[in-house]
């Protein structure tokens, strides 16, 4: 009896590593796609965050730990080079095997073209179907400019801040891991269910929750939120700027002052990772208030929930600053 009880644990012993390798390693480049993945594998595996939360993915430096897990990894799940550049060219040298996922191409992602300028008018807020899907400022400054030759729209990356587009990330990601590995196919759909009924139930939620200042206008730091102002029916009026890591311009802070006045703006908003002082700046001597959007839920652990609270977090700040 004792003989057995050794060879079992033994026998235990040499298959554990067999297990612990048995999910496929998948890395996740930025934290709400994170929470998303690690939801439809929960039970089966966690996957690896590339960048940290509080971190940029315009502008984050991969470190050399960065760069071994690339190389380690089964699946790479990334937004794609309009988000994280930095991407771009250590993924051409991961082995031949890696199934990479650019959820820019997934099936059933809605994209957005981005924004031009700052300074946003009103029939470019995206109040339904009919009031130009991409806010998209400056779709007619090319009108009778194409010579010939197709027009190049580039598109928003900020693709995560749509429930919508978030049940295209949890359908490709479980589609992707069933094939990589389909032993734990079963889980992964399941769990996969489990997502889609919540982000539902967190949808309708935050419909009801965001009616009441759909008309309401204010400014965002930088131009992340098109996703979700265009799925809620809200109304932007501007950002503070285009590329966070760089601060506007004298000019730009003057039209922005102006644009707070001319459009009644009750909101200015920055961000965690920035320095606020230019939202003071801006509200000085103005009604605007000013409160603060987290469109990578920077202080969030890293977990299934996550995703849902960070939704959450968006809504109860504009409901609360753009509330009389």
């Amino acid at each position: 009896m004792r003989r057995f009880v050794l060879v079992a644990a033994l026998v235990s012993l040499m298959l554990a590593p067999v297990m612990a390798w048995s999910a496929p390693r998948v890395v996740v480049s930025i934290a709400p796609v994170h929470h998303l993945v690690s939801g439809v594998m929960q039970g089966v595996g966690e996957p690896t965050l590339l960048i940290p939360p509080g971190a940029s993915p315009h502008h984050y430096a991969l470190r050399p730990s960065d760069m071994r897990a690339l190389q380690a990894a089964d699946v790479i799940i990334w937004v794609g080079p309009e988000l994280e550049s930095v991407m771009e060219r250590p993924l051409q040298s991961v082995p031949g095997g890696v199934t990479q996922v650019s959820l820019m191409k997934a099936p059933g992602m809605t994209l957005l073209p981005t924004r031009e300028g700052g300074i946003w008018d009103k029939h470019d807020h995206g109040h339904g179907d009919d009031h130009n899907h991409g806010h998209n400022h400056g779709h007619d400054h090319n009108h009778g400019h194409d010579h010939g030759h197709a027009q190049h729209v580039e598109k928003d990356a900020h693709i995560w801040l749509s429930p919508d587009n978030a049940a295209a990330i949890v359908r490709q990601t479980r589609d992707t891991l069933s094939e990589r590995d389909p032993s734990n196919a079963p889980s992964y759909a399941a769990n996969a269910e489990a997502l889609l009924e919540r982000l539902q139930t967190l949808d309708a939620s935050l419909r009801s929750q965001l009616s009441a200042i759909g008309d309401r206008p204010f400014i965002v730091f930088h131009d992340a939120y098109q996703y979700f102002e265009h799925h809620y029916g809200l109304t932007p009026a501007g950002s503070i700027t285009v590329d966070p890591s760089r601060a506007p311009g004298a000019q730009r802070v003057r039209e922005l002052r102006q644009r707070i006045v001319g459009s009644d703006a009750i909101c200015v908003f920055s961000e965690p990772q920035f320095e606020p002082r230019i939202v003071r700046t801006l509200t000085e001597g103005t009604t605007a208030r000013s409160g603060v959007l987290d469109p990578l839920g920077a202080e969030l652990p890293t977990s299934p929930d996550s995703y849902f609270r960070l939704l959450e977090n968006l809504a109860e700040s504009m409901v609360t600053c753009l509330t009389n």
